[in-house]
């Protein structure tokens, strides 16, 4: 988005520069990593990180309003999760995909803002009251930064925070106070596709990485064992996605029935948060930022311009389930429509230059609940960078200068 500095990076890119990178982060997950890392990181000019920002304070605001409980309870009525929930999580993050008035025209104005021709725009695409890659992309600036001239003036971090206050913000926000014993908790977290960064967090703040399958529950407390020692557990940095319980043997999900106990622990973040911030929030937004979205089991006709809508799940992960080419036969065969939306088709914007051809990126922005005034703030981020009609890296394995990224911000 910033011709210079683009230009700069292109012509100084060299493939042992990238591989030096890589191995530093593969170093972090004791050897390759899973998912696709792109040669290059995002390079966002002020103007446009200032609509972002923009963009994710007038959700938040949603976030931390009155109407938010109400409107959200329906979202895991039907789904076994466990007791004190906490009134809002301690971190939220936003998907974004970077657009253009140019490439998503008029008609796809959902909200009457003021079109100004060829326009950066953020558009909100999905958001989630759980974890992301919080530890792993503090490495993932070292490694570009030790690896690359990266320019001066820009930081992959928001709000005025660097990497020791954000390191600070992660630690109390995860941990807790007061000494409690807080451990981060997975299904099968050595096998995840995610793993590195619960690696990375175990090395910025020393949390245990524990399996469902080894804890377990002695009266209203519950423990797992490290090395022949029983520990309590007090505080649960949750990495479940609950969705994914259903899918598990009846061993674990015998399992993760202990955890429905009224159990003398807290959560980080309570599961509820995964089903309440998520696309079920997107049909009561109404910002400029976010494309029109309605529930499936709300739609009283069709849209005969189906070719301008995508079908989604509301509770899935990295794209799965999701229809790009929608059909009314699709419509038709959904048997759930309530845990469907029809949301407005959004039109990436093909404005990274590469050397095999334009990219299109997708911004996460990660936010941390402020305790002194109860508001969330944007602390770091994580960058997709596409080629192809998906952004995910699971889409893009065969191709280069794509997968995950950083974005860094003019300050």
């Amino acid at each position: 988005m910033i011709r210079s500095v683009r230009n700069t990076y292109n012509q100084a890119f060299t493939d042992n520069k990238y591989q030096h990178m890589l191995a530093a982060i593969s170093k972090m997950n004791n050897g390759e990593m899973d998912f696709r890392l792109a040669e290059t990181p995002v390079f966002i000019d002020r103007v446009t990180k200032n609509k972002l920002l923009a963009a994710g304070d007038e959700i938040c605001a949603f976030i931390t309003s009155p109407d938010f409980v109400t409107k959200t309870a329906s979202s895991f009525s039907k789904v076994a999760t466990p007791p004190n929930e906490n009134p809002l999580p301690e971190c939220i993050v936003m998907d974004f995909a970077i657009c253009s008035t140019e490439h998503n025209g008029q008609n796809n104005n959902d909200h009457n803002d003021t079109i100004v021709n060829n326009e950066i725009v953020p558009k909100l695409i999905e958001l989630q009251g759980f974890p992301s890659l919080f530890g792993l992309e503090v490495f993932h600036d070292q490694a570009f930064r030790s690896s690359f001239e990266m320019p001066a003036g820009f930081s992959p971090y928001l709000n005025g925070i660097d990497e020791q206050s954000y390191l600070h913000i992660l630690k109390s926000r995860i941990l807790g106070e007061g000494g409690k014993h807080t451990v981060l908790l997975e299904l099968y977290p050595h096998e995840q596709k995610t793993r590195v960064d619960f690696y990375c967090t175990q090395k910025l703040i020393q949390i245990p990485i524990v399996c469902l399958s080894e804890i377990f529950v002695e009266g209203n407390e519950l423990f797992y064992e490290q090395e022949g020692n029983k520990k309590r557990i007090d505080r649960i940095y949750n990495r479940i996605v609950w969705d994914e319980l259903e899918k598990q043997s009846d061993e674990m999900k015998e399992k993760a029935k202990l955890l429905l106990q009224d159990l003398n622990m807290e959560w980080v973040t309570h599961p509820n948060h995964f089903y309440r911030i998520s696309k079920f929030l997107m049909p009561f937004l109404n910002t400029t930022a976010v494309p029109k979205t309605q529930f499936l089991n709300e739609l009283n006709l069709i849209p005969s311009n189906l070719e301008n809508y995508v079908l989604k799940p509301l509770f899935s992960f990295a794209g799965q389930g999701v229809i790009i080419d929608v059909t009314e036969s699709d419509i038709e065969a959904i048997k759930d429509p309530e845990n469907w939306i029809l949301q407005h088709k959004v039109a990436y914007a093909p404005i990274i230059e590469t050397p095999t051809g334009p990219a299109k990126t997708e911004i996460r922005l990660f936010y941390f609940l402020d305790k002194a005034t109860n508001q969330y703030k944007a602390a770091l981020n994580l960058a997709r960078i596409s080629k192809g009609k998906m952004i995910g890296v699971s889409y893009n394995a065969n191709a280069n200068w794509v997968g995950g990224s950083l974005a860094y911000f003019e300050i």
